[in-house]
């Protein structure tokens, strides 16, 4: 029988997290959620987890700060990580795809199709040996 992918999703908006979760058990994922960062890189050494989709913006240790830590961790270095991001963090956009995350998604403009095709091509460039998403374009200046 098929393994099911398993996900980590590092979110502290708990409404968020019960949706995702909810969402992805649907489509058949495995979900683990974690609240914020120290808990999200704890759970990625734990679980490993074959993807993490990580909140950038959090309380304790933010989705940089642990996206720098899972990558220096030789257990979780390889799991490819999408950032959920709110539309204004461009520069930590830019900062997240340098550390080596492999795409991000904008929380406020996707729907779950866009959310479990992401995940998907991303599991599959993982595979493939892509490397990450282009960053954004700048925003424009007024």
């Amino acid at each position: 029988m098929d393994k099911k992918t398993k996900i980590l999703v590092v979110e502290d908006e708990e409404i968020l997290l019960t949706a995702l979760t909810e969402e992805l058990n649907q489509e058949g994922f495995e979900v683990v959620g974690a609240k914020d960062g120290i808990e999200g890189v704890e759970k990625a050494s734990q679980e490993k987890p074959n993807l993490i989709l990580l909140d950038l913006v959090m309380p304790r240790l933010d989705g940089i700060g642990a996206l720098k830590q899972m990558k220096e961790n030789s257990t979780t270095k390889d799991i490819p990580v999408v950032i959920l991001t709110n539309l204004s963090d461009y520069d930590k956009i830019s900062d997240a795809l340098s550390l080596g995350a492999m795409d991000y998604l904008v929380k406020a403009n996707y729907r779950l199709e866009e959310l479990i095709q992401k995940i998907k091509t991303v599991l599959e460039r993982k595979e493939t040996g892509a490397g990450p998403a282009a960053p954004p374009p700048p925003p424009a200046s007024k």
